[in-house]
């Protein structure tokens, strides 16, 4: 089997990572309209659909920067799924009001299908490490913030003023704390089964 071949996409994929104006710009002024449309016309409105745009930019900005993606499908294609995916879900957690849906803008392409359902997953994953993250004590808060921002724990003992012994012990009870409370969340089970 083939690896996929990277699209000619990648460029905004890539220009969101580096922070580049010039390509937030293009995304803004060649996608969101569509977004922005489509959102107006299921049950939304512009404030809202730019929430939307907004969330999705920042997922894709964190996947690429954590997780080096790779664009295999038309960037257009992805990032209206993507967008139209997030608004459905935000309808249906706010059903208290009649929705209406207009259907005539699906993407039945599966590269972009798969694209989109593994950024989900990704989205998923974050906001559950997120939430467990602030779960924790301030001090494996404080420790695993340090390892994040510097790789080497020697860098890390130091900036805390711990022994490095203890630093290493510490960040591994942490983790463990950590994945023990992940495991335990049904919201860990529902990513696990995607």
């Amino acid at each position: 089997m083939s690896e996929k071949k990277v699209h000619e996409d990648q460029k905004y994929i890539d220009g969101l990572a580096k922070n580049n104006s010039f390509i937030i710009q293009a995304i803004y002024d060649k996608f969101v309209p569509k977004v922005v449309n489509y959102i107006r016309q299921n049950s939304g409105d512009h404030d809202r659909a730019q929430d939307v745009v907004q969330d999705v930019i920042v997922t894709i900005y964190h996947q690429a920067t954590e997780k080096d993606l790779q664009l295999t499908c038309p960037f257009d294609a992805y990032f209206f799924l993507l967008c139209k995916r997030r608004w459905l879900n935000e309808l249906k957690k706010s059903s208290n009001k009649e929705v209406t849906i207009n259907e005539e803008i699906v993407s039945t392409d599966e590269p972009v299908q798969e694209m989109v359902l593994d950024t989900e997953v990704f989205d998923e994953k974050q906001t559950l490490f997120d939430e467990l993250f602030k779960k924790l004590g301030k001090a494996c808060q404080e420790l695993l913030a340090k390892t994040f921002e510097i790789k080497s724990m020697e860098e890390v003992a130091a900036a805390l003023g711990i022994s490095y012994a203890y630093a290493r012990k510490k960040k591994s009870l942490c983790i463990g704390q950590l994945t023990k409370m992940a495991q335990e969340s049904p919201q860990y089970l529902h990513i696990k089964s995607l």
